[in-house]
């Protein structure tokens, strides 16, 4: 891997919070590991999740080892961003990634890859099915059928139920309400055409989809089906792996960073780092 050249006026590494407005005007609240590096990977969360859990702070950090800068930020309406939090959003969650990616761009950044877990996987397909700017895109343990896992957390019945009330309130063991589906969200999410994404992902753009063997939150079958529907995508299966790979934290950050190193061919100059920007 070749040196980076570096941002001007930048000292060693260090954490820094940088908040981005979204198309909406809402704040989204990100922390920037910073190394140095004109090249940066953009990392995206799961379902109520957020930047500080624990895939996306190991993830981050493993680059930063590789002296790859690397930010991790709160999609609108979760952690610390504004907005309300909304069930579906899968489009407009591609959105606030292209409002994150158009801030670093005009600072002169080149994305190098943008990395998604569970749910941002699918933001980050979403992402290179609509945008096309940015050359590798790895899905962490995304769901390709959008169909499926509404029961688990709705009910069985909850077709019927949301068009009687208009939504459902998902609560916790205790019976407080965690969170309120709208017929508008959920609609958002089954209007969501997974395949016809992946399909018009251009063949220039590298995927990769990792999956754990062991999830119960969204089977590895789905996996199976990115590989049938993007034309340029690797598989890679960690046994025994959970949903957020709770105990598989090294060999989740090994094959991610070295997917992004395999053909990070970094250039010299400013001025051709310009020019790689101009091309994409």
């Amino acid at each position: 891997m070749a040196p980076s050249p570096s941002i001007p006026n930048v000292q060693g590494n260090r954490h820094k919070r940088v908040t981005v407005h979204n198309s909406h005007g809402e704040e989204l609240v990100g922390v920037l590991h910073e190394t140095n590096s004109l090249e940066l990977v953009i990392i995206c969360h799961g379902f109520r999740s957020s930047k500080d859990r624990i895939p996306m702070v190991n993830l981050a950090a493993s680059f930063e080892k590789e002296g790859i800068s690397a930010f991790r930020f709160d999609l609108a309406g979760n952690g610390e961003s504004e907005g309300s939090f909304q069930y579906g959003n899968y489009r407009r969650e591609a959105d606030d990634l292209r409002a994150i990616v158009e801030h670093f761009h005009e600072e002169e950044r080149f994305i190098a890859a943008i990395v998604g877990h569970s749910k941002g996987g699918n933001a980050v397909l979403l992402y290179a099915s609509k945008y096309k700017d940015v050359q590798t895109v790895i899905n962490i343990s995304g769901r390709f059928n959008l169909e499926r896992g509404i029961e688990g957390r709705l009910g069985r019945d909850f077709k019927e139920k949301i068009k009687q009330d208009g939504f459902i309130d998902v609560r916790d063991r205790k019976g407080r309400v965690e969170y309120r589906v709208t017929e508008e969200s959920l609609m958002d999410r089954l209007t969501t055409d997974t395949r016809g994404a992946c399909q018009s992902i251009p063949n220039s753009c590298r995927v990769l989809t990792i999956h754990g063997s062991m999830d119960e939150t969204v089977p590895v079958e789905d996996a199976m089906e990115f590989a049938k529907n993007v034309s340029n995508h690797k598989v890679q299966i960690i046994e025994g792996a959970d949903h957020e790979f709770t105990l598989h934290q090294d060999e989740l950050a090994s094959v991610v960073v070295a997917f992004v190193k395999a053909v990070y061919y970094l250039p010299t100059t400013p001025s051709s780092h310009q020019h790689s920007l101009n091309v994409m």
